[in-house]
Order: structure tokens, then sequence, then C-alpha cells
């Protein structure tokens, strides 16, 4: 071996802290690395582009464990390709959160008992913009301890000058296109907030309400009368309209005619409607085209008026009533309390459990409510983006995912793109004097004296541009000319039709913009190439994680407890295309366990000498050589596979059971007995290891960045893994003489272990032994490692076998004989095999007697049957087997 020297990998070793400690080594490590430029795109590079962009977190948010997942995921592309050799751009940026943002600025004001009208527009947008930048962003920093290869000097804001640009470009073109307009039409309203509000927005819970049977007409069951029955009874302060279906026999007679409104004495039709289910209550539903969206269908179908009967704060107006100025929950018990004074109500009401929209935002229940504001109609723009994943120019991974895709954007509503805030892109619609209405672009200027509409921009309708206004459009730059479209969008299943549907959109709207087309043959372009779905994460029950439950995980904890890789790599290696995936903290130490696993290997391998190299030629390396550098090989193509198919979990398990089971478990185990041969063999041993090493560690940085940057370095002496090359196939056929002879004593060690185990020896303990056969079965060369991992040693003169055991090889048998004589307590043994026979002849009973339960086996579904039966079987054998080594005991 060599001696000591300044490059010595024994000296690398000394370097490297005794224990792996995360928090000593994370933090400094991620700002080299971005000092350095590693993540810093290029794009004037010659290297093919690869780009991904981080679907922008709520500037009022910090990271929690689906954006941990997302991060992870997007990190791990990145670097590998990186290291692949493409020019990459990851580029962060954040959202600005319109209703989330306004609402926490709101609240501070409050405290001092002001409110936004006190300051006006322009001051509070201002105060805003203090709150961002002295509050805004806690996600950036979190984004660095989970070590995010993000280009930072390229961070984006949706409410940068540049994407304002792009908003307005956008919006001038929908219009001028015809697909934007001004309607009145139903909407989510949030009363507390006064604004309209998205769908994703929306969170349903089941609510515990009464539903209400109340009685249109007379009171007098031999005159025209209907029964309907509602949980908003409050809303019937706004019906126009009866309907009953055209074919139900009990309302031939009624359809076409009019009844009294009970409260307001307005005279409203009977109508007819395929939409009403004669199956259900009582055949008749009572209609409020201004308050229901299915209602307001079927207020359009029959042309019927639409009263607004509530205001912005959901207070009853307009109805001429007594009820005028109620808070609609007030105004539902006293409209129902007069009802029941005038004997309308047609039954008891009774507990009803019903699904109810609530505010994500403030908690509160959603108001459906007519509202003018402003739509996108969405034909056209639905179809490019069907029809672009139709064509393949985007793939949806998993592909299972595309139904879901095709059901939403071949049905999709008119977007409601208006939010009545102050806090946003404001819609860049003017209004003249005389009612003139006109859409001024970015680069034109609104007519002296006309005022501007006083709404902003749905948030979804800025980052629905994000792929491409990150990269300067609408103007011409390097980075659309590189790194458009975009190559993959990582993103949950569950914004699939919110997020993803409107990038497609917009993204389909201006493909064939020569900004984005120049260069490429003119070929239109889409947002992105691939769009990568990946599900929710759940607890270590399959749970949804909710504040409600309590069960939330802070990927921030994690990192702090157990470090960043440790988070990553129990997120990664439960990703896989469209499928949930449950964490829990015994997750986080089995990961934490692997690194540490992967650091220990790696500090032994050093410390034996071990660093990368020329391989001799493989006549020249043992069999435990060969075969790990073939396993290697078959792992790397498995893991470049799985990648590629973004099986993220697959390729995990794949690096995991590698280095642990085999590299680290059998390998490392393997090359102490060729170290301590000395010379050429313990030379070509250090440098196969070195290697190997080498390899895994390159293969794993992508999902566990920086335990293997400290490895990396100290096993190359090189200056980072961030900037190495990904390994690349060999083109070596593989070895399977050697393989099946690895696997043969590997066979051989595991029995003779668990032989020894049977006989009462201790792991540690050696005794002598003979092998019989080994030279048949081609094991000689691996004789010393048999003896060294199976814990035996040569027999002496005074040899005498009380124990043998047969193993069956691949071509042969080879016969083990221990001379266990003093080596065991037999009393002791006597004691512990007695005890075990007891507790396997309890199993044995007990799933017998369950087997023997014709009533038990009449209900039980056949898996917990077979289970049983498996369960059986093997207490059947254990009894067997401990009862043969009693009697061997005892002499018999």
């Amino acid at each position: 071996m060599t001696s000591a020297t300044p490059d010595n990998p024994r000296n690398r070793a000394d370097a490297l802290p005794k224990s792996w400690v995360p928090s000593q080594v994370e933090a400094e490590m991620y700002e080299r690395w971005v000092a350095a430029g590693y993540f810093a795109a290029d794009p004037a590079s010659d290297k093919p582009g690869y780009s991904i962009v981080l679907p922008p977190p709520n500037v009022t948010g910090s990271l929690h464990m689906g954006h941990a997942l997302d991060h992870t995921l997007m990190d791990t592309l990145s670097r590998r390709k990186r290291m692949q050799g493409y020019e990459v751009l990851w580029l962060p940026g954040m959202d600005h959160a319109g209703i989330a943002t306004q609402t926490i600025v709101e609240k501070q004001l409050a405290v001092d008992g002001k409110t936004k009208e006190d300051f006006g527009r322009e001051l509070f947008i201002d105060k805003v913009w203090d709150w961002k930048r002295e509050s805004g962003g806690q996600i950036q920093w979190q984004m660095r301890a989970l070590g995010d290869g993000v280009d930072w000097s390229r961070d984006r804001f949706t409410m940068d000058d540049g994407l304002s640009r792009a908003v307005q470009t956008i919006f001038k073109r929908l219009y001028d296109a015809g697909l934007i307009y001004r309607a009145e039409r139903l909407v989510n309203w949030s009363p507390e907030l006064r604004t309209a509000i998205s769908d994703i927005e929306v969170k349903f819970e089941d609510v515990e309400g009464e539903l209400i049977s109340l009685r249109y007409g007379s009171l007098n069951d031999d005159e025209p009368h209907v029964i309907v029955a509602t949980t908003r009874v409050e809303t019937m302060l706004g019906d126009t309209a009866v309907a009953v279906h055209p074919e139900d026999p009990r309302y031939q007679d009624l359809i076409g005619s009019t009844l009294e409104h009970p409260i307001t004495g307005r005279r409203i039709p009977i109508i007819a409607d395929d939409y009403v289910d004669p199956e259900f209550g009582t055949g008749a539903v009572k209609i409020t085209p201004a308050h229901d969206p299915n209602d307001f269908e079927m207020g359009l179908r029959h042309n019927l008026p639409m009263p607004n009967i509530m205001d912005e704060r959901a207070r009853i107006t307009g109805t001429g009533t007594e009820f005028d100025g109620m808070d609609r929950f007030e105004a539902r018990v006293k409209v129902r309390e007069r009802l029941a004074a005038e004997g309308r109500i047609a039954a008891e009401k009774r507990p009803y459990l019903h699904s109810v929209g609530h505010s994500e935002r403030s908690g509160e229940a959603i108001e459906p409510r007519l509202s003018m504001q402003w739509w996108v109609k969405v034909e056209s723009l639905a179809k490019a983006a069907g029809d672009a994943v139709r064509n393949g120019d985007t793939v949806i991974h998993p592909t299972s995912q595309e139904p879901r895709w095709f059901e939403w954007v071949d049905n999709m509503h008119d977007w409601c793109i208006s939010r009545q805030l102050w806090w946003g892109h404001r819609i860049p619609i003017w209004y003249g004097p005389e009612g003139e209405v006109v859409c001024v672009g970015p680069d034109e200027t609104a007519p002296e004296g006309w005022v501007q509409d006083p709404d902003v921009l749905d948030t979804w309708f800025s980052s629905g541009l994000w792929p491409f206004s990150t990269m300067g459009w609408p103007d011409s730059t390097e980075e659309l000319q590189k790194f458009y479209p975009t190559s993959v969008l990582v993103t949950g299943y569950d914004i699939l039709f919110f997020w993803v549907a409107r990038m497609m959109m917009f993204g389909t709207f201006v493909s064939d913009d020569h900004v984005l087309t120049a260069g490429k043959g003119g070929a239109r372009q889409v947002p992105f190439k691939d769009v990568f779905l990946h599900g929710l994460i759940r607890d270590q029950y399959g749970k949804k994680m909710s504040k409600s439950r309590g069960n939330g995980i802070d990927p921030l904890d994690w990192i702090n407890s157990y470090g960043a890789d440790a988070l990553r790599f129990t997120l990664a290696r439960g990703a896989q295309p469209g499928g949930d995936l449950s964490v829990g903290e015994s997750h986080a130490l089995a990961s934490r366990s692997f690194v540490t696993k992967l650091f220990n290997a790696t500090k032994f391998a050093l410390m034996n000498g071990a660093q990368p190299g020329t391989l001799p030629d493989r006549a020249e390396l043992t069999d435990a050589d060969r075969w790990i550098i073939d396993r290697l090989e078959q792992v790397r193509a498995e893991v470049d596979s799985a990648f590629d198919a973004y099986e993220f979990g697959k390729a995990c398990e794949a690096l995991y059971h590698f280095a642990w089971d085999e590299l680290c478990d059998w390998y490392l185990e393997l090359s102490k007995v060729q170290f301590a041969a000395g010379g050429s063999r313990a030379e070509s041993t250090s440098i196969v290891l070195g290697n190997v090493l080498d390899a895994v560690l390159r293969l794993l940085h992508p999902v566990i960045p920086f335990v293997t940057e400290s490895l990396w370095r100290a096993l190359t002496g090189r200056e980072s893994v961030v900037i190495a090359t990904w390994p690349q196939a060999t083109g070596v056929a593989t070895d399977v003489t050697a393989a099946q002879r690895i696997s043969d004593a590997q066979r051989l060690i595991t029995e003779i272990r668990r032989f020894r185990s049977d006989q009462g020896l201790a792991d540690k303990q050696k005794v002598a032994a003979k092998l019989i056969g080994l030279d048949t079965a081609g094991l000689t060369e691996l004789h010393d490692s048999v003896t060294n991992l199976a814990r035996l040693t040569e027999p002496g003169a005074e040899f005498a076998a009380t124990a043998s055991v047969e193993v069956r090889l691949s071509g042969s048998t080879v016969t083990v004989e221990l001379d266990t004589s003093g080596a065991v307590d037999l009393d002791a043994e006597r004691r512990r095999l007695e005890k075990d026979l007891a507790a396997a002849e309890k199993e044995l009973a007990t799933t017998t007697a369950k087997l023997g339960n014709e009533a038990f086996l009449a209900k039980a579904p056949d898996q917990v049957v077979d289970k049983i039966k498996g369960r059986r079987d093997v207490a059947e054998a254990e009894v067997a087997r401990i009862g043969a080594r009693l009697a061997e005991l005892s002499g018999k």
C-alpha cells in the first residue's frame, strides 16, 4: 500500500467530520454553490437547454410538505440534467397572492382601527409593497435550507414591471380578439372579503343544516299549491319560479300557471325543465337564479328575472320586506319564523348534512351571487389546450391523468378574471364620460379624463403567463430562444385544472408569436413539453395532512432534526407519477440512517485507501470486483430509465438497495479480506471501491446533494459533484459466472449464519469449521471471505464436528461442519429453545383453531384466510425445527 501523502485518501478521510451533522454543513455548503455560480444559466451556452420554472409560491407563504416535494423533484431533475451536460435554467419566483396579501395588510391596519379606505388606493398599495419588502418571501430562505439549485439572479415576482407588461399585453390581445368580455354572471362571492374568488379558493365542507319544506300557493290542499325543500330558506326572497319535470304527472295541470310568492306577493311561474329530478323529494324545486349556479342556468333557459337580494356583505337588500338589512343567517331564521307563523312550513325542520363551499382565506360560507365581472371566453383556448395534449406536443405523466385533463378542458366554463381588490394587476380597461370603453396596452395611454376600471385580475391570470413572462415575453430575449418552451412542469395533480390549464390556454394562444418561434423553424410553441403530476402527501396512516387533523409536518422541523438530505430522500423515495405518498417519522429516520450509512461507508473506504482511478484488466479482478462493477452498471441503467420516466421512487429504491444491501453489506465486507491480502489485490480493490463509490455518489447527488458533495469531494479531491459528469454506460458485458459465484457465496454465508443462530452461537463468536465441496462449487477464491463473514476459523487437530448443514448452491452442495463444543451453554440454549417452542405451539394452535372454524371461514375475506394459513405454515415449520434442535441437544 502507498504511504501517507497530502493527497492520500486517508488524509481526506481525516478531513471529514467524525460523524455527519447536517446542521454544521448544509447552510455554508449551499451558499458556496450559489457563490460559485453553479446554478446560474447562460443563454449563450452551446449546451442543449433544459428549463423548469418554479410554480410560484405565494409571497405570504412558507414551505409546507407539498412545496418540499415539488422542490425536491424539480431540483433532482435540474441537478441530473446539469450533470448530463445541459445548460439548465431552474427559474424561481413568487406570486403576489392578491387576496392573501391584501388580507394580511388589512388585518395589520385593523389593529390600529384603520381600514384601507382610510388611506386610499395608492397609499394602501404602497403599504402592501412595504410589507412585501419587509416580511414577504420567507419561503426563499427555506428553499435555500432545502438545497434548491435555482438561478437566484433570475428571481421573478408576478407584480414586477416585466410581468406586469406581459399581463397588459396578453389582456389587450385577448380583448381585441373578442375573448375577454364584461357580463353579469354568477360567481363565488366572499362577503367578508367583498370580492369574487376562484374555484380553487373554495373548499367544500359537510355542514349540519336544516332542510325546510315550504308551501307555495294555497294553504288549502284542494287548491293549487306546490311544496319545495331548501337549506337556505332566506333565498326564497329571490325566487322567480318553481320548476318541475315536464313529464311529472303530479304537476301537469300546474305547468305554465303562476303562484303568489308567500312574502313578496309577486306572481311566479311554474316551469317545466328536464334538470328537475322527479324522484327527489316532492319533485318540485324553487328557482333563485341570482344565488344558485343550477338555478342561474335554468333562469337563462327560461328567461327568468334574476333579482339580486344580497349586497356585497351578504345582507338582504332590495326585497321591500322587513328582512332588508339583515345578515343572511339572521334572515334565514326570521324568514322561517314568518313562514311557520303563516302555516307555510309543510314539515318540521330536520337536520340535513350537506356540502357547503367555504372561502379558503376567510373560512366563511361562500355565497353564489350574481355580479358584473370580467370574463375570458374559454372555448377556443380550452380546445387548443386539449389539442396540445392530444397531438403529443405536451405529454402528461402519468398518462392515466389524461382523461381527467380532457374532461376538464372539453367542458370548461368561461373564466371570471376580475376581483374586487386593490392589490394586484389592475384591469387595463378605461371608461369615457359618455360610457365609451377602451383597452389600454402597455405602450399606450388612456384618454385624459377617462376612469380606469377599479377591479384587479385574478392571481391565476398572471401566473398563467409564468412559463414565458418570466423569460421576458413579450420582448425577444435570449432566455426565450434558449429555454422556451420549458422542459417539464412539476406539480400536484390537484391543481391540474386550475393553474396548469391556465398556462396551457395562454401558452397555446401566443404559440405562434414570432418572439417565441424565431429560430425554431416557425413551429408553434407550447409552454412545456412534459407535465409531471405527483400525488398528495399523506401521513403515515394514509390520512390527508391538514390543520384540522393536526397531522401536518413542517419540513423545516425535519431539516433541523434529520437534515435536508433525509427529508429529500424520504419525499423522492415515495414519489411516483400520479400516486399519493405517505410519510411519517419512521420514514425520516430510515432516510437519516441511509445517509449515515453512506457517510460511514465512504469514510471506511477512504481509510483503506479507496480512490477512483483506471481499473486493471477485468481478468486481474476478483469475482467480487467484477460483480459489484456489473451490478453498478445494471443499477445505473435502471436509475436512468426511472428518472427519464419521472419514476423518482423507483430510482431511489434501486439506489438505496444497491448502496445499502450490495455495496455496504456485501462488497465492503468482501473488500476487507481483499485489503488484508495487501499488494496488487489491495490496490485493485481500492480502485474498484473508489470507482463504485464515485458513481454511486454522483447517481445519488440529485436527490441527496449535501452529503454526496462532502463525500465526493473527499473521495475525488475535485471541486464539486454539482458540476461532475453523470455516470455513463460502460459497454462491458456482465460477467455472469462471477455474478453466480457471488450469489452462491452470499447464499452460503447467509445459511451458515442462520445455522449458527439455530445452534445458539452468538453473532460475533468464532467457531471452528470445515467447508467441504467449496472447490467443486467454484468458490475457492472466496474461501477467506466466506470464513470471515460467517465467523468461522480453521479446524485444528482436535476438531470434532458436533453439528453440520448442507447448503444447496447453483451447481453443487457445500457441507459445513461445525465444532460447537464448549461454545454453547447447553442449559441456557435449551431454555431459550423451549420458550421459543411454546410460543410457536401457541401460534400453531391459534391459527389451526381459526381455520377449523366454519363460521369464520364463511365470513372472512380470502386474503385474511390466506394470511392465517401462512402464519399456520410458518408456526408448523418452527415447531418442527425447534423440536428437532431440542432433540439434538438431548442426544436423542
